[in-house]
């Protein structure tokens, strides 16, 4: 068999949006086209959100094709100044092409949801025709594209009054690129449906012309008329807490306009309705706004309590307790919101947790003191469910010691007792370990830190595994004897609901994560499957930025090169001056101090934890991967396999 070639011709570069055709996952769900019909959607309420746009018309029209219209203030028609095309063409020829990057002075947006000028790029290159029609400067101007490239030119076809404006895009998705070519209409009703719901007073129509039927929604009451609806068969405990606080131009902390809305209801049983989005972004995985929304009520709720002497004794609460018969509406703006991924589901901003905890934690703390009674109900439930949980915590009470085995003396213990909510991270080092110490929440996260870097446990005897002091450890630390894949284990036992890998973001720290993924793969599979294992991820980077303008000084935590190098780009589109931030290189974990460690790698709340499990590829062909990584026998398939994949590889040298 020949070695395949790796030379300067091996290397394709990807032009235009030919990045978008070959890998569309990297750029928007593929299970069918409604994403890249709502990039445009979300395209045109940005418009209203600015407030130039009254009303948003969609049409599914009888050939399969989506149109979207609004009344905004229309794509510019005219050539940019440095690409010498028309900027309407750029916007959907070019990623990274928009007028969403620049937030501050003449910026076209001040809170918007595109931030990569992507969206509607990634909607016509997965598309077999798209057509542009825009109402700007009294003409009308029209153009359009087949398969992503441009085929019939920008030109105005006719004249039009001064006074009308907007923009309209028909689109005929490629199906070729999606598990199913038809858009889910109870999806798309919702995202239609809550884009007037955040945007009081703006229309919203969906014509369906194979049909004939079309719908409108308008919501006058905003958040709080969408919730009552939804929740009109539920019985809440006390009436809807509705409150909104944006920064204004005065605020130090906060740049202007920055906020949130928010509607909260408490029901002792029946359906629980939970929404939130950022900058009109819908954000069904939730994130840091979420965050700040539970730790805002629970905080209030609780100085309500202690205020009022509630609490039994013996009861402890915790935000679950406060947060678990809530249903909630909760819509934020933050000026440069950073999402998880392009398809934005979840959001990742740490300033969203304080800045939403701080205005929800004021607004309630106020409303419970006004209307004592409502908080006594809301405090009587959330101490009913601490006890409950307590309750059934004690049922399956984690084995703190037995006869057999005492738990090593290294193991810094949690208080809770409650497995589905209990950490242990596996710390490189004592260093990290004392930062880890200082910076966990004791009453859930425990700490076990490992000296040196584990055993190779892949071709290891399981009787031979506790001769290493390491593995030893881990095993009686989590209560899980090491087993099979098909063996009979009885995982009520596991002291930690989960277990973290929690290592240097370098070369080291990788290695380190290896082989102790290697141990759970071999010798713990069962808590692989079961989901009981992660991978912590801490930063590489911090970027100090220094205060401008009314923004105060700020630090960027970045977890590696690319996400330090989009930052920087950030910050020259926000007018921070050049090379007036500062850039510091985690040597390693024992390098953060106790605060950092907590804000950027172990709060629940901003921290980024990866989940450890078997992906596309399977548990049997996982297993032959890692025969071949880490099998002693294998070097010249190791070999090979470098050499043919080794161009891949990231370095940090």
């Amino acid at each position: 068999m020949a070695t395949p070639r790796y030379d300067e011709t091996s290397i394709q570069v990807l032009k235009g949006l030919e990045p978008v055709r070959q890998r569309p996952g990297m750029y928007t769900r593929t299970d069918n086209p409604l994403h890249i019909v709502q990039e445009v959607i979300d395209n045109a309420a940005d418009e209203a959100l600015a407030g130039y746009a009254t009303k948003i018309d969609v049409t599914l029209h009888t050939d399969g094709s989506i149109s979207v219209q609004d009344d905004g203030r229309g794509i510019p028609v005219g050539d940019h100044p440095e690409e010498g095309a028309p900027v309407v063409e750029l916007v959907f020829t070019r990623l990274h092409a928009g007028g969403k990057f620049t937030k501050q002075g003449q910026g076209a947006y001040a809170f918007s949801g595109g931030l990569h000028g992507v969206g509607v790029a990634v909607t016509n290159a997965l598309a077999t025709r798209l057509d542009v029609t825009v109402w700007r400067n009294g003409g009308e101007h029209q153009m359009g594209f087949e398969d992503g490239a441009l085929v019939r030119p920008l030109e105005q076809t006719r004249s039009v009054g001064r006074r009308r404006s907007g923009t309209n895009i028909r689109v005929w998705p490629d199906a070729g690129y999606f598990d199913s070519g038809s858009i889910p209409q109870a999806e798309l009703i919702h995202s239609l449906r809550s884009k007037a719901v955040l945007l009081s007073g703006i229309t919203v129509t969906l014509t369906d012309q194979k049909t004939g039927q079309s719908q409108s929604w308008q919501y006058e009451d905003g958040l709080r008329g969408y919730l009552d609806q939804e929740l009109s068969d539920t019985e809440l405990l006390i009436p809807l807490f509705e409150g909104r606080q944006f920064a204004d131009e005065d605020d130090d902390t906060y740049a202007n306009g920055e906020g949130a809305h928010w509607v909260v209801g408490w029901a002792a049983e029946g359906a629980i309705v939970r929404e939130s989005y950022v900058n009109l972004i819908a954000t069904p995985a939730g994130g840091t706004h979420e965050a700040g929304l539970r730790d805002g009520l629970f905080q209030a709720v609780r100085s309500f309590v202690d205020l009022h002497g509630l609490l039994p004794k013996g009861v402890k609460l915790l935000s679950e307790d406060v947060f678990a018969r809530v249903s909630f509406v909760l819509s934020v703006r933050v000026l440069d919101p950073q999402f998880q991924g392009q398809i934005k589901e979840r959001l990742n901003s740490r300033d969203a947790v304080r800045l939403v905890s701080q205005y929800v934690r004021n607004a309630l703390d106020l409303w419970l003191n006004a209307h004592v009674d409502y908080g006594r109900q809301i405090a009587e439930l959330a101490i009913r469910h601490a006890q409950a949980r307590a309750r059934s915590a004690k049922r399956v009470a984690k084995r703190k010691s037995s006869g057999v085995a005492v738990l090593p003396g290294k193991l810094t213990d949690c208080e809770s007792d409650d497995a589905s909510r209990t950490e242990l991270f596996l710390v490189e080092g004592d260093s990290a370990g004392g930062s880890a110490k200082m910076g966990r929440d004791k009453e859930f996260q425990a700490i076990l830190p490992l000296r040196g870097k584990v055993l190779n446990a892949w071709e290891v005897d399981r009787d031979r595994l506790f001769a290493n002091n390491e593995i030893h450890d881990i095993a009686v630390a989590i209560g899980v004897d090491p087993h099979d894949a098909d063996a009979s284990i009885d995982l009520s036992a596991l002291r930690y609901g989960r277990i973290c890998i929690l290592s240097d973001a370098d070369v080291d720290g990788s290695h380190i994560q290896v082989l102790l993924l290697t141990l759970f793969l071999r010798h713990f599979p069962q808590l692989v499957q079961a989901g009981h294992v992660y991978v912590a991820r801490p930063p590489l980077f911090r970027l100090d930025v220094p205060a401008a303008g009314k923004r105060p000084a700020r630090k960027i935590y970045c977890l590696d090169q690319k996400e330090l190098d989009a930052a920087l780009e950030r910050l020259r589109n926000d007018g921070v001056r050049e090379q007036s931030w500062s850039i510091s290189r985690f040597k390693g974990l024992g390098e953060m101090s106790a605060e950092q460690l907590w804000e950027t790698t172990m709060n629940p709340d901003t921290r980024r934890l990866m989940p450890v499990g078997y992906g596309e590829r399977g548990e049997v062909a996982t297993r032959r991967m890692f025969d071949m990584l880490m099998g002693r026998g294998e070097a010249t398939q190791r070999r090979a396999w470098l050499e043919e994949k080794g161009n891949l590889a990231d370095l940090d040298i």
